[in-house]
């Protein structure tokens, strides 16, 4: 949320409803990326949410349940 509100401005709450819910999922199906979110959020809010996803799941990939 920080990257975003820094890129983008907003608030945190605006971000958070945004991104919505992280979903975590077991490594054994899910081997190279154990989450994943679904934004719900403007189409504007969504593709600057999906554009920062892409970088962080380069740098965190697998996170605890």
């Amino acid at each position: 949320m920080s990257r975003l509100m820094r890129k983008l401005g907003g608030s945190r709450r605006q971000w958070r409803n945004a991104i919505g819910t992280v979903r975590v999922y077991d490594r054994a199906t899910h081997p190279h990326c154990n989450w994943s979110i679904q934004p719900s959020g403007s189409a504007s809010e969504n593709a600057a949410i999906e554009t920062l996803l892409d970088a962080v799941r380069l740098e965190i990939a697998i996170v605890q349940g």
